[in-house]
């Protein structure tokens, strides 16, 4: 879930002056004063939240939004709970949270400890000897959550949404892109030196004499260049179809001997009968490159990939080399972030589901998760009665929705299914050794999912991080411990507040099980397209409509720039559909609302949204941000709700009311 300078009101008399016809006695006459149109109405963003701009003025660097915020709040609530677990903690897991919090924050036993953590990898790696050798410490590395030569994790097996397979799949690059190692660009070459650099630095920090660094930095980048020369692009990756392709297990080892990769599902604890391999051929490469490339050359690659993974969890000279190029050049950090974030950061990826667990206990009562679930109940019925009565909608659709609809899962605060926190002792010694105690924990906890029976597992976010979000696959809306709080869910805000800003979004994500991509998986979880061509017709439609209301609106803080209503039309679907329901759904629980309550509705919407951005974030997400800026994912889907217009008195055709020829009506 993922934000907006403000623009001044220009909200004046018109005074005119009207000259007669020429004479000597010719007068000069008033024009009657233009109607004022109030603050509301104009441009309700601002008028809303006037006082958070007032006090949060446009930064120099990056954006301040009103839900980034939160997720600082959220963040400083977790140091809060590792501060209380590291000096009186709550049980096991607390326990293993406060001391490994305790080894992160003793820089000087860190900065003492150097590259002892990672030395029995390295070591292991040292004592290759034959190609032979090569695939058992591949198989090592991804068991203490260090992925090279490819990427193997679970995700959902498309053909069978109850279950996740491991997926075998392109990696073992240092570079995001594969595209940087073949591009002849400047910038490229620029990058590429630089990179070049750091990996020298690593490799140096491993082990490397001084004399075969630039030797050794060449094997690796060359190692690098031939996986990325058979890569897919990003754009094609990324698409969960394209990665899709099951094989049974028993034909991995004949096809790819070398790799061995029989014994390196064994050794992540897989037993399953079918894996996904979409890109053979690109296995098939690697599967030659075991024999085809010097030992010697595999082991400077695997060095320098645990040196490069661990950079961030080790001494201080890995961490500065680590940041100059991974921060400063790839992430454009300015500033590197302090001691207390840095091991925040290293918890949450090696065991965020246990700070989760703890976080979602400390900070969400029983009666707020009872609230948050009636409210999720009221969205879908309201939802289902929408879907009842919409124009567009076949008779087949409606059908397939209300089902759908009703065997929406929710799970709120933290996964229904919990992990098995049996972790060897962490201990306040080696912050390195922890990282790899508990990275080793996450990974053997990510390969449980694979099996038939485990789909439920997974949660793509943490407890500990604001997020609502629907689960295609599964059919399942998922909300974050920390997305209960403020502005999205307070009991300051009352009923109307909770449903304007979290029942709007619940029903933003709810909207996603019944769109045009939700309706590629029926209610029994099967993929098939459950639309009519009509129905497909009718919703472009309406995104037609939609993308030209958005394309009019100027994107703020760019001079003479549009927002991009083809980039963010399925967001501002999914806004006006979660306003439209959550209004619904709010006045059937409190059908004879107030007049204050009904505004309080509209104004915890537009609390969600207010942004700042720098002139350089704001040209990045003119052409990059699927979601429009925080001024129109207010106004733009309250412009298109009578509701608003009664609550606030707006006459059609003023800019917060669009007259109805204009409005668009997705479910009402």
């Amino acid at each position: 879930m993922p934000n907006v300078r403000p623009l001044p009101l220009a909200l004046a008399f018109g005074l005119a002056a009207v000259l007669s016809a020429p004479g000597a006695d010719a007068a000069r006459k008033k024009a009657a004063p233009a109607p004022v149109v109030s603050p509301a109405c104009t441009d309700f963003h601002d008028q809303a939240n006037a006082d958070w701009l007032k006090a949060n003025p446009v930064p120099q660097v990056g954006a301040v939004t009103a839900l980034g915020q939160l997720a600082d709040n959220a963040r400083n609530q977790q140091r809060q709970l590792l501060e209380r677990a590291m000096s009186a903690p709550q049980g096991n897991v607390q326990k293993l949270l406060g001391d490994f919090w305790a080894s992160g924050l003793d820089e000087a036993a860190v900065e003492a400890d150097g590259s002892r953590p990672i030395a029995p990898l390295l070591g292991r790696i040292n004592a290759i000897k034959k190609a032979k050798d090569i695939p058992a410490s591949i198989a090592a590395l991804h068991q203490v959550g260090i992925p090279v030569a490819f990427n193997f994790a679970p995700d959902v097996d498309l053909k069978a949404l109850d279950r996740h397979i491991g997926y075998f799949m392109q990696g073992g690059m240092g570079l995001p892109d594969p595209a940087f190692y073949t591009r002849t660009d400047a910038d490229t070459v620029a990058l590429m030196g630089r990179y070049r650099a750091y990996v020298k630095q690593i490799l140096a920090l491993t082990g490397t004499p001084a004399n075969k660094l630039d030797a050794e930095s060449a094997l690796v980048i060359q190692l690098e260049t031939e996986l990325a020369r058979n890569a897919q692009p990003l754009a094609g990756i990324n698409n969960p179809f394209n990665n899709y392709a099951p094989v049974s297990t028993k034909d991995l080892t004949g096809r790819y001997k070398n790799l061995q990769l029989d014994a390196f599902l064994k050794a992540q604890g897989v037993n399953d009968d079918l894996v996904s391999l979409s890109d053979p051929a690109l296995f098939q490469q690697l599967n030659g490159l075991i024999t085809r490339l010097p030992a010697d050359q595999w082991k400077a690659y695997l060095r320098w990939r645990v040196g490069d993974a661990m950079a961030p969890y080790l001494s201080k000279a890995y961490r500065d080399a680590e940041f100059e190029f991974r921060g400063r050049v790839l992430r454009g950090q300015t500033i590197a972030p302090t001691r207390p974030e840095q091991v925040l950061e290293a918890i949450n990826v090696a065991a965020g589901p246990m700070l989760g667990h703890e976080y979602a206990a400390a900070y969400v009562s029983r009666d707020a998760l009872r609230q948050a679930g009636l409210m999720v109940d009221q969205i879908r019925e309201a939802q289902i009665a929408a879907v009842k009565r919409s124009t567009w909608m076949s008779a087949e659709a409606k059908s397939e929705a209300e089902a759908k609809l009703a065997a929406l899962k929710i799970e709120i605060g933290k996964p229904l299914r919990d992990l098995d926190y049996t972790v060897q002792p962490m201990g306040r010694g080696s912050f390195g050794g922890n990282m790899l105690i508990a990275s080793t924990w996450r990974h053997a906890q990510e390969m449980k999912r694979i099996g038939k029976g485990n789909a439920d597992r997974r949660w793509d976010v943490l407890p500990q991080q604001p997020a609502l979000s629907y689960d295609l696959a599964q059919n399942r809306l998922i909300v974050t411990a920390a997305a209960l709080q403020g502005p999205i869910f307070t009991d300051a805000a009352g009923v109307p507040g909770k449903f304007g800003a979290y029942g709007a979004l619940v029903a933003h994500e709810i909207s996603r099980a019944i769109d045009a991509k939700g309706a590629l998986v029926d209610a029994r979880g099967e993929l098939r397209s459950w639309w009519t061509p009509a129905d497909k017709s009718a919703w472009t439609l309406i995104g037609n409509r939609v993308a030209a209301q958005y394309g009019g609106y100027a994107f703020p803080g760019v001079k003479d720039a549009k927002v991009n209503g083809e980039l963010t039309r399925d967001e501002n679907m999914a806004d006006i559909s979660g306003v439209e329901i959550a209004w619904d759904a709010f006045t059937a629980a409190q059908p004879d609302a107030k007049p204050a309550d009904r505004q309080a509705f509209f104004r915890a919407w537009a609390s969600l949204w207010p942004q700042q951005l720098s002139p350089n974030e704001a040209v990045q997400r003119l052409t990059s941000e699927p979601r429009a800026p925080g001024r129109w994912r207010t106004n733009g889907p309250l412009a298109n709700l009578p509701a608003f217009g009664a609550a606030f008195q707006c006459k059609p055709g003023q800019p917060m009311q669009r007259t109805e020829a204009e409005q668009i009506k997705v479910w009402r």
